[in-house]
Formats: C-alpha cells, sequence, structure tokens
C-alpha cells in the first residue's frame, strides 16, 4: 500500500516526514542531519505547486488517507524549510535548548 497518492510516489522515501503533529516534525527536524534535511527538500519543494493543486480536489475534513499523509509532508517541508534556506542547520541559531508548542491544532 502506497502512503502518498500515485502522482508522489517518488515520495515514498520520505515517508516518515508525513507525521500527523507539529511537535513530531520538530523533532525530526531537530534529529535530522542537514544532509538529510537538504534531500528531503530537495526532493519534496519541486512539486509543491503539484502537490497543493492535488489537495485543492478536496475539502479538507474529508482528505483521503493518502491526501492526508500528502499534506503531512507538506507541513514537514515548512518545518525543514528555514534550516535548509535560512540557517544552515537543524537548531534556530543562537537559541539554546529551544522548543515550540502547538496550543491549537487540527485533530486528526
Amino acid at each position: 500500500m502506497s502512503t502518498f497518492p500515485a502522482e508522489f510516489a517518488h515520495l515514498e522515501p520520505y515517508a516518515d516526514w508525513a507525521l500527523p503533529s507539529e511537535d513530531e516534525r520538530y523533532d525530526k527536524r531537530i534529529a535530522s542531519s542537514m544532509d538529510e534535511l537538504q534531500a528531503f527538500y530537495d526532493a519534496t519543494f519541486p512539486r509543491i505547486e503539484d502537490a497543493f493543486a492535488y489537495l485543492d480536489e478536496y475539502p479538507l475534513d474529508t482528505l483521503p488517507a493518502e491526501a492526508a499523509n500528502l499534506l503531512n509532508l507538506l507541513n514537514a517541508l515548512m518545518t525543514a524549510s528555514f534550516p535548509v534556506e535560512v540557517w544552515r542547520q537543524p537548531r534556530v541559531p543562537d537559541s539554546g535548548p529551544a522548543s515550540m508548542d502547538c496550543v491549537l491544532g487540527l485533530k486528526p
């Protein structure tokens, strides 16, 4: 069984990034090397517009499982983008042991 819609099957190696919560995605980012973050970014970012177009076909509250996984992957891409594009490191520079707390979110 595929994690993502067929059009995005090439992203299967990054299925472990399709995490449902912000905390899980942040933990994954912090635990990843820059090489891993860069590889994930390079594979996912070029398909972002296609993924948004695909997801726009469904109401948010009725996404099929494969589409929900794709949405979670795009959320992980947002979590990885600043470290790749700006900081060049997984952690926020000069922040010490910073953490993020999500106080409001969608229920799966």
